[in-house]
């Protein structure tokens, strides 16, 4: 059998607001994930008190009264003990996500799962005023890598999250340090707790250690194919499977016309992607849209075949070194895994 062969370039997906909102949820990556499924580090201890911390978490949630919206306040909601919400300060690969999505899974009622970029895009679609009302009706609301690079987004999201826990409802975030950060990877859970002052006294910051787990006894990211090697490796890798190829030049100009909020359905019934001639971006813009596709690739776990440069050179040195380093770091790390499983067949465990 041959591939299917479909292009990026190709799709232009219409989204409605509803269909946005329930798509926060896990991905498929974190579909079936729990608690037991997470294997902490011994070495990190750290690891395994976050999963006693959210398990305690859920069950004040699972226990109270929390959200509810309207009919909660209007009868008047009972406080339940505990702060409004857990803030998980850690490096990259570390389970973050995992223990999120667990905690997403363990938790009873209405709730919502979403990165921070999700969030931002979604108020960009219903209304900062109409995602509040939304979200106020919800029990547990998960932010998934929150980011503190842009001034603008980030105080967007310290209101809407402290209008929601002024609704009852309970918070969690994650976000990613940079190793070697300013005070053993506290940076973020100060600059975290500065931008949402009314918040802080609310929320318990734990910090999870450990390594990559991406890049636990791993290669680093795969040499590319040569053009001339790309089509039977296409083949190879993706035979009897429905794939995108696209040149890279045509994909990330293609970005620019579909809103990020749609790039979950961008990729939708895809088992895998192909670029030919991946190159260096040297465009802020162009990058940050190409960083939300990599975290959708990653949510769907789509192993990708390219040639070119290797992902590691995705980004430019002053890229990485910047205002978005954290981002970028994110995506390098996450794409050296889906080439790692499209061109080495090795697959994140």
């Amino acid at each position: 059998m041959v591939p299917t062969y479909e292009h990026l370039t190709d799709r232009v997906p219409q989204v409605s607001p509803d269909e946005i909102l329930a798509g926060f949820r896990p991905s498929e990556r974190f579909g079936e994930v729990s608690f037991d499924t997470y294997i902490p580090d011994d070495s990190h201890p750290s690891q395994r008190e976050a999963v006693e911390k959210l398990k305690a978490f859920g069950d004040r949630i699972n226990k109270g009264n929390s959200g509810g919206g309207f009919l909660s306040k209007l009868f008047g909601k009972k406080k339940d003990e505990g702060r409004a919400g857990l803030y998980l300060d850690g490096g990259f690969g570390v389970g973050k996500t995992h223990l999120l999505a667990s905690l997403w899974h363990y938790t009873n009622g209405l709730k919502a799962f979403g990165t921070f970029v999700e969030y931002t895009n979604l108020v960009g679609v219903l209304s900062f005023r109409k995602t509040v009302e939304v979200l106020s009706q919800y029990k547990l609301v998960c932010i998934d890598e929150f980011e503190l690079d842009d001034p603008g987004d980030t105080t967007m999201m310290s209101r809407l999250m402290r209008e929601l826990a002024n609704a009852g409802v309970k918070l969690v975030a994650t976000s990613n340090t940079l190793p070697g950060a300013l005070g053993e990877g506290r940076f973020a859970a100060d600059d975290f707790k500065r931008e949402i002052q009314v918040l802080a006294d609310q929320f318990e910051v734990h910090r999870v250690d450990g390594e990559d787990f991406r890049h636990r006894g791993l290669p680093a990211a795969p040499e590319p194919v040569t053009n001339a090697e790309f089509d039977a490796k296409v083949k190879d890798v993706f035979d009897g499977k429905t794939i995108a190829v696209d040149s890279f030049t045509d994909l990330v100009k293609h970005l620019e016309q579909v809103h990020p909020s749609r790039y979950r359905q961008l990729i939708e019934g895809l088992d895998g992607v192909a670029w030919r001639d991946v190159h260096t971006i040297t465009e802020q813009a162009v990058a940050l849209r190409f960083v939300v596709l990599a975290d959708r690739l990653y949510d769907k776990d789509l192993p990708i075949v390219a040639s070119g440069v290797p992902f590691d050179k995705v980004f430019t040195e002053e890229m990485l070194a910047g205002g978005y380093q954290k981002k970028y770091f994110r995506a390098v790390s996450r794409l050296t895994a889906l080439a790692r499983e499209g061109m080495l067949g090795e697959s994140e465990q």
